[in-house]
């Protein structure tokens, strides 16, 4: 198959995965975006990959093959039908590497929107853009906000051995593997990420937790996630609840921070400060970088907590709105 254009250029937004409760389920998308352009080679003998980075990563990410936006374009490629393709990537990076704001989902995600866009002339096609990513990254939490914006709430089905589907009445047939649900987040939501100066490894962050949690922590978090889409969506319930009440509660943890704190102290301890004042503040996925959800206008209130981080040097503030749509895609 030949690509149906020379050129792609790719938006994807930063994302923070678990949001206190949800661990490894509950992912939320961020108006904070990488932008990446695909250009094709003009030379049918060239299949190599020319890498530009500017940015987040410039002195540090590899330019070449290895690169994780280039892996994954080759392996989905292959998925759409396209043969091996020489290209520039030109990516202006944005999202912070290895702090907890999905940069490997982002790279996961650009990679195969792209060349789904080089392969497909209609609007792009989300659901087949997750199942491969989620497939690629080996979990969903941080890909499917990446791919369909909002907040989502994703989980692996497992069908029985040698079961590929399983009929569903009235419904088509729920098929193993990852799924995820898209929820209306109110407008009236925001966001502030404290990115620190420092990384802290996915790996290292699971290394850290525990094979097996206390009974009474398990329901203490499903209590807690149970409330996660009516806090971030107060103006659908009937009830009168107060909805920062409803994200404090909601972003209660006792499954995965406590755990990891010891692997990020200072973003522990900005935690502390923001809880103690009744804020919703959480570990950005792995951390070390701390995520302020808040509804209604609190710039100046939140700076104010975190003024001795941020006079420190050490950290920088972004307040940002809640990305509704996803990945995007420009053909040329």
């Amino acid at each position: 198959m030949e690509p149906i254009c020379t050129q792609v250029k790719v938006r994807v937004p930063a994302t923070s995965a678990n949001l206190g409760s949800g661990f490894d389920t509950v992912g939320l998308a961020l108006d904070y975006h990488d932008e990446l352009t695909f250009t094709l080679s003009r030379d049918p003998s060239n299949r190599a990959a020319q890498v530009l980075i500017y940015g987040e990563g410039e002195d540090t990410l590899p330019r070449d093959e290895t690169h994780l936006v280039v892996s994954t374009f080759r392996k989905a490629c292959q998925t759409f039908g396209l043969g091996k393709v020489g290209f520039i990537l030109e990516a202006h990076n944005n999202i912070p590497q290895a702090r907890g704001m999905g940069s490997s989902a982002e790279a996961i995600v650009a990679g195969i929107a792209a060349a789904a866009a080089f392969a497909q002339e209609d609007r792009l096609n989300r659901d087949s853009i997750f199942e491969l990513a989620a497939a690629i990254e080996g979990h969903p939490d941080n890909v499917a906000p990446a791919v369909y914006g909002g907040m989502t709430v994703s989980w692996n089905f497992d069908t029985a051995e040698g079961v590929g589907s399983v009929p569903i009445p009235g419904g088509d047939p729920l098929h193993g593997g990852f799924h995820t649900v898209k929820y209306a987040v109110d407008p009236g939501v925001t966001a502030a990420v404290f990115v620190p100066d420092y990384e802290l490894s996915t790996e290292k962050a699971r290394e850290a937790l525990p094979g097996e949690v206390a009974y009474r922590d398990a329901v203490f978090n499903v209590s807690r996630v149970a409330l996660m889409a009516a806090a971030m969506n107060p103006r659908a319930l009937a009830s009168g609840e107060e909805p920062n009440a409803l994200l404090y509660a909601a972003t209660q943890d006792r499954l995965h921070q406590p755990y990891r704190k010891g692997l990020m102290q200072p973003s522990w301890d900005l935690i502390q400060a923001f809880r103690s004042r009744g804020f919703a503040a959480m570990v950005s996925g792995a951390g070390p970088c701390v995520l302020v959800l808040h509804h209604g206008d609190a710039v100046a209130d939140i700076d104010e907590v975190a003024a001795e981080q941020l006079a420190s040097g050490h950290w920088k503030v972004l307040h940002l709105p809640i990305d509704t749509v996803g990945v995007q895609v420009e053909r040329k």
